[in-house]
């Protein structure tokens, strides 16, 4: 009995090490044990924007643990990211990350044959050449930012069935960084959402000529309220907008739609919904296929176009956060559901449609007519439509 105990022992053990041989020769043919994976964010992350982005560090850690060690440098100025480049790429980063909009990291990629650069798109790479080592992407935030606009039309919806504004007051306030096609679709896409609901619907856009300022922006969006808008959303990284509203709220009706982050906290009696790039998915994709010696875009679930990738709600790139049960509309979940399973499928065409006709405000001789539609992120994860809709969106300059 006892040497059938000694055999079986031993069989283990021989069995156990062949596993354990299989394993390190599968890893040698065809993967890593351990990466360093790096960060670079263009602010902090007590901004909305850079905290949003954050969550995929956060994910990666979880994830991965002992297996990935991570590097980051935040507070990075687009101007300025040549040394934090350097440093994390002396440190031995094996693939890095970034939210910023520098065109350093393209320059700089060569360079570092062996490091993966992924970088938040910030123009169109459609039919753009770049080193092989270089990546691009996004999610289709005009998903995200079409369903918190029919959120925001639900609500105005109740205000006028509720008699506390009239069909003439349905006005949404946007507090906008700069007159970008990224900025210009988004807005758009809230606002076309909301006159799904109530056609009525009209915009008033204020630009902050700054990314990151909270006096500026709580600034533009009490002249925003001020002016009449009963619903306020953003495309700046600061919670001055949101802020402006709750304090706005002791004495009018008023209400805040957010991005990137839940204002729930900072703005509990206004904020109403949240709409948010989720990183996670093409970050976790991209350091499994560093750790399977693949190339990124065979691994990450998305729209591919070369080495830029990018996907909506289908494939979890986009959601909405924090519906506030307490402010919103009855049916508000019903209509977004509603909304989202036609993204789900991969459909995003009726969202820039409709009796319509845009003006490039750089060149008003550039009209889009969106009664053809307009297909966004069709060849490139960075939005482009960057048209002004004639009637319907009056532009202004930000209050000092």
């Amino acid at each position: 009995m006892k040497r059938v105990y000694i055999i079986t022992m031993l069989t283990c053990a021989v069995l156990l090490a062949a596993m354990l041989c299989g394993f390190r020769m599968l890893n040698l043919n065809g993967g890593r044990e351990h990466l360093t994976v790096g960060f670079i964010y263009d602010n902090d992350e007590s901004t909305p924007y850079t905290y949003n982005f954050s969550l995929a560090k956060d994910a990666v850690e979880k994830k991965y643990g002992e297996r990935v060690d991570i590097l980051t440098c935040s507070n990075v100025l687009d101007d300025e990211m040549e040394e934090p480049i350097r440093e994390l790429a002396d440190q031995g980063c094996d693939i890095i990350f970034f939210n910023g909009y520098s065109e350093l990291v393209m320059q700089l990629a060569p360079e570092y044959p062996d490091i993966q650069f992924c970088q938040a798109s910030y123009m169109d790479m459609n039919g753009v050449t770049v080193p092989a080592n270089y990546h691009t992407f996004k999610g289709e935030a005009y998903q995200g930012r079409y369903v918190s606009g029919i959120a925001a039309g639900k609500k105005i919806e109740q205000m006028i069935a509720e008699g506390t504004i009239t069909e003439e007051q349905a006005i949404l306030g946007f507090v906008a960084a700069f007159p970008t096609s990224e900025v210009i679709s988004g807005y758009t896409a809230f606002l076309l959402g909301a006159r799904s609901v109530v056609p009525q619907t009209v915009m008033r856009v204020s630009y902050t000529n700054t990314w990151s300022s909270y006096v500026e922006e709580k600034n533009t969006a009490r002249k925003l309220i001020g002016e009449g808008c009963v619903i306020l959303s953003q495309h700046t990284d600061t919670i001055g907008p949101a802020i402006a509203c709750e304090e706005a709220s002791e004495h009018q009706q008023v209400y805040f739609v957010g991005y990137n982050q839940s204002m729930s906290e900072v703005a509990p009696a206004t904020s109403l919904i949240t709409a948010r790039i989720c990183w996670e998915p093409y970050v976790l994709s991209a350091v499994e296929a560093m750790l399977r010696d693949k190339e990124i875009e065979a691994v990450v679930s998305g729209r591919i176009h070369g080495t830029d990738v990018s996907a909506g709600f289908d494939y979890g790139w986009v959601e909405m956060d924090d519906l506030n049960q307490q402010v919103a509309a009855p049916g508000t979940q019903e209509a977004m559901d509603k909304a989202i399973e036609v993204f789900r499928r991969g459909d995003g065409s009726g969202v820039f449609r409709g009796d319509y006709i845009g003006v490039n405000p750089a060149d008003a001789a550039d009209t889009c007519d969106l009664r053809n539609g307009y297909a966004e992120n069709a060849n490139t994860s960075y939005p482009l439509f960057h048209y002004i809709l004639k009637d319907i969106i009056t532009i202004e300059d930000a209050g000092k």
